[in-house]
């Protein structure tokens, strides 16, 4: 009788160790599978990455302009950055920070009568004449739709000149444009210099701050009367400016900063901030930046 129990005890004992045994091979197949799928998962993310980089690699030597940045601005994460330290002049994208400057101290209900002075920057409208009396909100429309540089000029005498212009300075100090200089109002001085970073903060900025000042940028439609009483239109130089994915922004040029442009899309449901230097063709390097934007999973 003592043999058949113990008989049984040893076959109970021995199927419990077997099962468990089992288990503690199930166990160990479930782990290195999961394993091996985390492996898989790394591997195919670093493919990601390199495939990212190579995209990014190859658009940097499509664009045109010397300096490039964008930035989604949700986060603050750099998408594509091409020579971001270098200096260059920003030619009428100077024209953002006076916008700034004059939206922060100017009541835009204000009039000032035109005098010689302020004519004097090349740009010269029909619309702003000797002896004119115009609004602070009308100027600041010249200024950003059709980049008219007398009627920046104009802006900075609400204030006096030279204090408008310490101001200008004062405020890319404040936001930490540390290689941002201005030297006028409008950016015929090829003097106002930046860098591609320093101008993506003045976006991120007005963006968060005067989102009215992007909303000027895409209107196409602000006439004014000439010395004769004719309505003349002010016409957007911007060729964005009718896109619907189109936020706002300034675009500018001169010999020594050849084509210039701070923009603002919405690209994928996010706010992308493009900012390019010293381009041959801003244009076509936008359209290349936003057609990449659009097929990449960074923003997906």
């Amino acid at each position: 009788m003592r043999h058949k129990i113990f008989f049984i005890l040893f076959n109970i004992l021995l199927l419990v160790f077997l099962f468990s045994g089992i288990k503690t091979v199930e166990a160990s197949v479930q782990e290195e599978k999961a394993r091996l799928i985390q492996q898989i998962q790394a591997i195919q993310k670093e493919i990601q990455r390199l495939k990212a980089l190579i995209s990014n690699f190859k658009l940097q030597k499509e664009i045109n302009a010397e300096s490039c940045l964008v930035v989604n601005l949700s986060d603050n994460s750099v998408i594509l950055e091409k020579n971001i330290d270098r200096l260059y002049p920003i030619a009428s994208i100077t024209k953002l920070m006076s916008t700034v400057i004059a939206f922060e101290n100017i009541d835009t209900s204000q009039t000032i009568t035109l005098t010689e002075k302020m004519l004097e920057p090349l740009g010269y409208s029909p619309s702003l004449f000797l002896g004119l009396n115009v609004s602070t909100k009308n100027l600041l429309k010249a200024s950003l739709i059709q980049s008219t540089n007398d009627a920046a000029e104009s802006l900075t005498y609400f204030l006096e000149k030279e204090k408008f212009l310490n101001l200008m300075n004062q405020k890319a100090k404040e936001l930490n444009m540390t290689n941002t200089f201005f030297y006028d109002a409008h950016g015929l001085n090829p003097s106002n210099r930046s860098t591609a970073p320093d101008i993506a903060k003045l976006l991120t900025y007005i963006y968060e701050n005067h989102p009215e000042i992007l909303s000027i940028t895409k209107d196409n439609n602000f006439w004014l009367p000439d010395q004769t009483g004719r309505l003349l239109k002010f016409k957007n130089v911007n060729n964005f400016y009718q896109e619907p994915d189109f936020i706002g922004g300034k675009t500018g040029y001169l010999p020594e900063a050849k084509q210039t442009s701070a923009l603002l899309f919405n690209v994928n449901e996010e706010p992308i901030a493009i900012v390019l230097l010293y381009s041959k063709n801003r244009q076509t390097d936008t359209l290349r930046i936003l057609d990449w934007l659009k097929n990449n999973s960074v923003l997906k």
